[in-house]
């Protein structure tokens, strides 16, 4: 079965991209995280929204922290999302990073109280990856929690990714979500199925 085939195929490129970045030093990080965060900064559609969502980083994953910082004090709405039972992701509102707690797998989420995104609201969503491909295809953790969330909505997504820990093809299924762009250290690369 080809779906059988997929999984195994992400399976085996997760362990062999997540042993690639155990190899990426601190400098390396810090150097990439900072150009990253520039090149998104830069670009017209995180300076065009007024609504963001933004991932919370965890290891092997460019740092979002001052992403997250430059959208609250930019008066960006900032959405972060919270992770749900039945593998659901919400977006949820923040107007500080004091806000954020350790939540399922540690990593630090909103208050489950918070005020969630409408329809429509998110403008730009800034996506985690174990790796991507410059054509926009994202290898993401597994869980599919980003697939789910992502496919309805109609915002912008940039999937930030280290540009040592791209590969040439991803292997996907029908259910996942082809980013507008993949943003690297080096550069934004566009999908060519982006508007």
């Amino acid at each position: 079965m080809r779906t059988g085939s997929v999984s195994a195929e992400k399976k085996a490129l997760r362990r062999a991209v997540r042993e690639r970045a155990g190899k990426l030093t601190e400098d390396c990080r810090r150097a990439s995280d900072a150009a990253i965060r520039r090149r998104v900064l830069d670009s017209e559609a995180w300076q065009s929204a007024e609504a963001v969502f933004v991932y919370v980083s965890m290891w092997a994953e460019p740092d979002t922290r001052a992403l997250l910082a430059d959208a609250l004090a930019a008066g960006k709405a900032l959405y972060v999302p919270l992770c749900r039972p039945g593998g659901v992701l919400e977006a949820v509102r923040i107007r500080s990073l004091a806000e954020l707690r350790p939540g399922m797998l540690s990593i630090p989420e909103p208050p489950e109280d918070g005020e969630r995104a409408g329809e429509g609201t998110i403008e730009l969503a800034l996506v985690p990856c174990v790796s991507a491909a410059r054509d926009g295809r994202r290898l993401g953790h597994g869980a599919g929690y980003y697939d789910r969330f992502l496919a309805p909505c109609r915002c912008r997504t940039f999937c930030l990714c280290y540009e040592a820990l791209l590969c040439d093809a991803i292997p996907t299924d029908e259910h996942d979500v082809t980013m507008d762009a993949v943003v690297t250290e080096t550069g934004i690369w566009e999908s060519k199925t982006a508007d």
